[in-house]
């Protein structure tokens, strides 16, 4: 718990860092609007893309297909979305990797390892009815 304390304020850190940068370079009303577009651009493509990955779950399910790749993908782009309602370039350049299907699937490999090491370890529960 200490340790996702201490990356969260060092995020937020992070952050403000890199709006006095670009405040400085910028200035303050050009920084606010960009950072508006990209949380509207961003809001718009997660939308897009969410709808894709439901309507893919959907297929998957019609077929009797397992929709797990399907299900990673609409919790990635979820996640996305959630980043773009924090202001901040950071979190806006993650959630950008999150939502666009060809940087997301690098996130794939690593939430899959996590899922594998949660049902080793017995710590994840499937419910089956």
């Amino acid at each position: 718990m200490k340790k996702l304390f201490s990356i969260c304020i060092a995020f937020v850190l992070i952050e403000i860092a890199i709006f006095i940068v670009v405040g400085n370079w910028l200035g303050i009303l050009s920084t606010l609007l960009l950072i508006v577009l990209a949380s509207l651009f961003g809001a718009m493509l997660t939308k897009k893309q969410g709808l894709e990955s439901v309507q893919t779950i959907q297929n998957s399910i019609r077929r009797g297909e397992p929709p797990g790749q399907a299900m990673i993908d609409a919790f990635l782009v979820f996640l996305g979305g959630v980043l773009f309602l924090l202001p901040g370039f950071l979190t806006d350049i993650i959630a950008f990797t999150l939502v666009l299907p060809w940087t997301r699937r690098l996130y794939k490999p690593i939430i899959l390892e996590w899922i594998r090491k949660k049902m080793k370890n017995s710590e994840m529960i499937i419910i089956q009815r």
